[in-house]
């Protein structure tokens, strides 16, 4: 990644599977043997727009995991729930979790650092995505899966996979990022 981008690469790993899911619960319980700790999910492959989509939904969450109000147990639903846009749990599963027939995924790492009081002052830490590369190969190995070469960007797709717009409905390409950011915004609404 070029080091002057603004935003670092969010430690998300696209992955593709060698088969069609048949069965998504038999995947995530795979994962979640071999996963390290409960920071680390399985997303559906369209519901991650872009690096800062993804950062500022792990914002939200670390903000929302510090002062102890998150809707979720744990932060790995939590930040499902708001990429899923909604305070429903089964409802986020639904959407941003991994369904029969998905062939792909993002494997993602939520980090635990401080967030900062002050607005625009978190300090992401740029090497976050190299540090927990090992274990993200390390996963996709478990889920016979290969990682791909590619990072998250904004669509029709996804806008409809996570609820965000109904089948056959349309958006401007330069508005789909921003559709991504205000539907998670709206998670609590």
């Amino acid at each position: 990644m070029d080091g002057n981008h603004p935003v670092p690469w969010f430690p998300a790993w696209p992955i593709k599977f060698s088969d069609e899911i048949q069965n998504p619960l038999d995947i995530v319980s795979l994962f979640d043997k071999w996963r390290p700790n409960d920071r680390w999910l399985l997303m559906a492959y369209e519901a991650a727009a872009s690096e800062v989509h993804l950062w500022t939904t792990w914002f939200a969450v670390r903000r929302l995991e510090e002062k102890n109000k998150m809707v979720a147990r744990k932060t790995d639903a939590e930040f499902l729930r708001l990429i899923a846009g909604t305070r429903q749990i089964k409802i986020a599963f639904d959407r941003a979790g991994l369904q029969i027939g998905d062939t792909a995924a993002w494997i993602l790492y939520l980090p635990e650092f401080e967030i900062s009081t002050t607005f625009g002052q978190t300090e992401i830490e740029r090497e976050i995505y190299n540090n927990k590369q090992l274990d993200a190969e390390r996963l996709s190995e478990q889920l016979n899966s290969q990682i791909l070469p590619q990072r998250p960007f904004p669509n029709e797709e996804g806008l409809v996979r996570i609820g965000a717009i109904m089948e056959g409905e349309k958006i401007a390409p330069n508005k789909c990022e921003d559709a991504y950011l205000l539907h998670s915004a709206m998670s609590d609404f």
